[in-house]
């Protein structure tokens, strides 16, 4: 099976009104692309006006949502509400939810399950600190993430899975593309095994942690890799060029 390259740009808690307006402007000048699909994750205050300025080829995720619909959860937005802006994507399990808001295993699992039955797709994030790959953990901690969600026995055609080494996001240090390339395999294989030989050909898996367009295109060309979740590289023009990186 042939799985289209998924190409996402999280800009975390960053922008302002001029910058998206930049933003929106070298993505909209950009070439077509129909053999990449490309969402982007502005902020939650500009998701809606983010989604008005781009051209339709360039779609728009939340990076964040809640397990119910509405209620007393101060803070939060809902997939109902990330609905009812139009978008069909959100961002779940993100290292930094993990590991700065302390989000567990159940509750990312709960809100991902939510998420699907609302009707919105999910970019689900995976991966290992430093200690863990350092203590040889890798597979350990990216299939007990996974697990969570297994477990819940979820529909798994309106997922993408990210995995994203804690130690390379944000840091500079990138996995090589035979590191990347060896997880990702690793995590079909748990596909195979614990769903389903058809779930594990079929689910597009993604590698986050300091792409850049210097080495998209050379992990871009592992049998495994269906493309990026990109972070502050998705904020520059040279993000086109992460898009483009298997053109």
């Amino acid at each position: 099976m042939t799985r289209k390259f998924f190409v996402g740009g999280n800009w975390k808690m960053n922008g302002d009104f001029a910058s998206v307006d930049g933003i929106v402007a070298f993505l909209n000048q950009s070439a077509d692309n129909s053999s990449v699909d490309v969402v982007v994750a502005p902020p939650a205050p500009y998701l809606a006006y983010a989604k008005s300025k781009l051209k339709d080829g360039v779609l728009v995720a939340a990076q964040n949502c809640y397990k119910v619909p509405k209620g007393a959860f101060t803070g939060e937005i809902s997939p109902a509400m990330i609905k009812d802006l139009g978008l069909e994507w959100v961002i779940l399990g993100h290292s930094e939810r993990r590991h700065v808001f302390g989000e567990c295993d159940t509750l990312i699992a709960e809100k991902t399950v939510h998420a699907l039955e609302s009707g919105i797709k999910v970019i689900f994030c995976i991966g290992e600190k430093l200690e863990e790959r350092e203590a040889g953990h890798t597979k350990d901690v990216n299939f007990r993430q996974l697990q969570a969600i297994v477990d819940k026995g979820v529909s798994w055609d309106n997922i993408v899975i990210a995995y994203e080494p804690v130690w390379a996001i944000g840091t500079g240090k990138t996995a090589s593309p035979e590191q990347a390339q060896e997880v990702h395999e690793w995590i079909r294989e748990f596909l195979k095994e614990k769903v389903s030989p058809a779930v594990a050909d079929s689910t597009r898996i993604i590698y986050g942690g300091s792409v850049t367009a210097d080495n998209a295109a050379e992990l871009g060309k592992k049998a495994d890799i269906d493309g990026f979740l990109v972070g502050g590289a998705s904020l520059k023009p040279d993000f086109v060029k992460i898009i483009n990186a298997r053109s």
